[in-house]
């Protein structure tokens, strides 16, 4: 993993957030390596390519909106999607601190942290990674997400449409555990930036300028691989 590249993304969104825009699309598939080139590094009985230089470029500024603009009701690709968004809150910079942080997740497992396309079940996943969504979120629900809601708590696994997809959200491990699989070293300072960035409440989630002052990113960015 190339964490250089990471706080390069950060770096750029707080680019991004200072100028007021939202780039409301953050996945991998929208950053590149800047060069081709990579050197071999052996992993046993084979090597890995990993990129020489980790300077990046973001891309794909389709969606991108100026805060003070009208907003779509929805946002990002669903994967990385922002509670708020889909609850129907409203949203603002947070949803692309949202989606760093799934970003981040899948530079460590290598897989999506939310494979879904259903909001029920995208909201069960991110309570069983990251615990249960604020009731004052849930009671707040617009129209369209409150048939999601029940009593005021997510209505899961009631609401489930399969069996199979109760059985995607169970197989999900907790933030913490999920970290601890993937990252040697400095696993807690990990954990930690990622749970600033997925705070459920937007105004407590970490900004970008946060983010980048945090001590994952203060450490030895060549110990961490």
């Amino acid at each position: 993993m190339c964490f250089n590249s990471l706080a390069n993304m950060i770096r750029l969104v707080t680019v991004m957030h200072d100028l007021r825009l939202i780039h409301t699309d953050l996945k991998p598939e929208n950053i590149l390596l800047v060069s081709s080139e990579y050197i071999k590094v052996p992993d046993g009985s084979y090597s890995k390519r990993l990129p020489k230089s980790s300077a990046i470029k973001l891309i794909d500024f389709g969606s991108t909106i100026y805060d003070h603009h009208d907003h779509s009701y929805i946002v990002s690709t669903r994967h990385y999607r922002a509670p708020e968004v889909i609850l129907g809150l409203g949203w603002s910079y947070p949803c692309d601190i949202w989606s760093v942080g799934c970003i981040l997740v899948e530079l460590c497992s290598g897989e999506a942290l939310f494979q879904t396309h259903e909001n029920l079940e995208h909201l069960a996943m991110m309570e069983r990674v990251l615990g249960p969504l604020p009731q004052h979120m849930l009671k707040r629900a617009d129209r369209h997400s409150e048939k999601y809601i029940r009593k005021s708590r997510l209505n899961w696994p009631e609401g489930a449409t399969s069996r199979e997809s109760i059985r995607a959200v169970q197989k999900l491990p907790r933030l913490q555990n999920l970290v601890m699989q993937h990252v040697d070293h400095s696993a807690g300072d990990l954990i930690d930036l990622l749970q600033g960035l997925f705070k459920y409440e937007p105004s407590d989630r970490l900004t970008a300028h946060e983010a980048l002052r945090h001590p994952f990113f203060a450490k030895d960015f060549h110990r961490r691989s």
